[in-house]
């Protein structure tokens, strides 16, 4: 027993200084795959991604994601625990189903992990979170995020989505592309910025308007 027990402390000490070094790898080297792009061009989807630096994606994008996905990004530690409350409260209620997942966590549960809803991708997701937070700058969680999120299918990323979508660079973006975009982040496949049905049209004139709010307090600063 003794003996299992130490290989196992071994196998666990190993897998987390493994998860560690991926982390910091992903710093400063742009993710080459993630799980789920090799999963949809498995299944015959295609991928196409273009890796653009943050400096070179229109400001508006990030403030309308930051409006309509995680408008505390800047303040939390990478959960946003009020959030989170309240999405499980609404889910405990038979409210329409929602999460409360922060952009830091989905950026490690895009950039590291299947995608999935066990509890065992939960807690990965989790602690893949604690260390993109503690190794990475939020300038660097965002980028990440911004180049690796799905915009329709086999389309990744900031700068293959604009191209896509409105045959620009990300760079190019306008404010309205830009909230339109963000809006179809949960369901990129379902939805589409360039044939909005009513909900996305009504959705990206809320979410223009909370970027001004964005703007207007600084609730992207720490990207900048």
């Amino acid at each position: 027993m003794r003996t299992l027990l130490r290989w196992a402390l071994i196998g666990a000490a190993g897998l987390v200084a493994f998860t560690v070094l991926w982390a910091a790898l992903y710093r400063i080297v742009p993710p080459p795959a993630t799980p789920l792009m090799l999963i949809r061009a498995l299944g015959g989807s295609g991928l196409s991604r273009d890796w653009e630096p943050l400096e070179r994606i229109s400001p508006s994008l990030v403030d309308a994601v930051i409006a309509s996905e995680d408008s505390n990004f800047c303040g939390h530690g990478g959960f946003d625990w009020a959030a989170i409350e309240g999405a499980f409260e609404d889910n405990e209620e038979g409210k329409r189903l929602r999460g409360g997942s922060t952009i830091s966590q989905q950026t490690a549960k895009n950039a590291f992990l299947w995608p999935d809803r066990s509890w065992t991708r939960k807690g990965a997701e989790a602690w893949f979170t604690l260390l993109i937070e503690g190794l990475w700058t939020k300038r660097r969680i965002l980028e990440v995020y911004l180049n690796i999120v799905e915009w329709d299918d086999g389309v990744y990323g900031a700068e293959a989505a604009a191209r896509h979508h409105f045959g620009k660079s990300a760079a190019a973006l306008t404010r309205r592309e830009a909230a339109l975009l963000a809006v179809v982040l949960p369901s990129p496949r379902n939805w589409s910025p360039t044939r909005p049905g009513p909900y996305v049209a009504r959705r990206a004139g809320v979410i223009e308007q909370r970027m001004a709010v964005v703007r207007r307090d600084g609730l992207a600063d720490c990207t900048r």
